[in-house]
């Protein structure tokens, strides 16, 4: 009987160090924690930078498009087919322009 009576005057003792334990450890390691809110935060960034790069990647490859389908321009279609098969003169300087 002695343990009840003990237990019955510690009871809000416990449970405010239940809810302590509880509120720290979703503050840090819940999925709206602390460790969570900066994994998502780098993820976030990560994401940003692969848009800017496939935004890039899509205008460059929208005005190569604009090039062989609107007016036709005859110098980009020279270039690519001298890329493609390695044609040209002996005359011919090549100079590569890397974007």
């Amino acid at each position: 009987m002695g343990f009840f009576k003990v237990l019955k005057k510690r009871k809000i003792l416990f449970i405010n160090v239940f809810l302590l334990l509880y509120i720290s450890i979703n503050l840090f390691m819940g999925e709206r924690g602390l460790i969570s809110y900066y994994e998502k935060k780098s993820l976030l960034n990560d994401l940003n930078e692969e848009k800017t790069f496939l935004t890039k990647n899509i205008t460059d490859i929208e005005r190569k498009n604009n090039l062989l389908s609107e007016k036709l321009d005859f110098d980009f279609v020279d270039t690519l087919i001298r890329q493609s098969f390695k044609f040209g003169n002996k005359e011919d300087i090549l100079i590569n322009i890397n974007d």
